[in-house]
């Protein structure tokens, strides 16, 4: 017989370390495999050595490092978040198991794929490269057909009225400021 704070123990590790390997993967994936790949053809168009428009400064560099930086620490927050008040992973094939309407999901409904996309473009900036900043804008209706063929229709079958009322209520990718008398959904 398995006493249950030792299994809540073992499911709260197993969800820590599929999250460690999903975000390690993900991002290792999105954030230097294919920014790099997206970086060479880049480079065989529009190379730096050629045109120094494309080498960027210390000014471009910092401002690209702190959208970077600041893209992927509110990545991180939002999809923690996901975790911890939704109980389980930010992934489709592994979703978390409660609807998250708390948080950073009450000023938006898209905030890791919006962050996401934001320390893509702050990678474009510091290195000044047009391949990167390419994926960026490739990334922009991507993302926007992800989350409204995908990600929406799933999460409508699954919390129904609940999700579609939040819908209404807070903006896909632009944040706004949620308003006070308006009740936090809980399923």
């Amino acid at each position: 017989m398995v006493d249950s704070e030792s299994s809540g123990r073992d499911s709260r590790a197993w969800l820590a370390f599929r999250m460690v390997l999903y975000t390690v993967s993900f991002l290792a994936f999105i954030l230097v495999v294919v920014p790099y790949g997206f970086d060479r053809l880049g480079e065989t168009a529009y190379p730096r050595a050629e045109n120094p428009w494309l080498r960027p400064g210390p000014v471009q560099k910092s401002f690209g490092v702190l959208l970077s930086v600041g893209g992927l620490i509110c990545y991180l927050v939002c999809s923690l978040w996901l975790v911890i008040v939704g109980k389980g992973p930010f992934v489709e094939f592994d979703p978390p198991k409660e609807f998250v309407a708390t948080g950073p999901y009450r000023w938006m409904r898209n905030p890791v794929a919006a962050f996401l996309i934001v320390t893509v473009l702050g990678e474009a900036v510091f290195f000044g490269s047009v391949g990167i900043f390419s994926l960026f804008l490739l990334g922009l209706p991507l993302a926007q057909l992800q989350v409204t063929r995908v990600e929406e229709p799933r999460l409508s079958k699954r919390f129904g009225e609940t999700y579609i009322a939040y819908c209404k209520r807070v903006p896909r990718w632009w944040p706004k400021r949620p308003r006070d008398d308006q009740p936090v959904p809980y399923v």
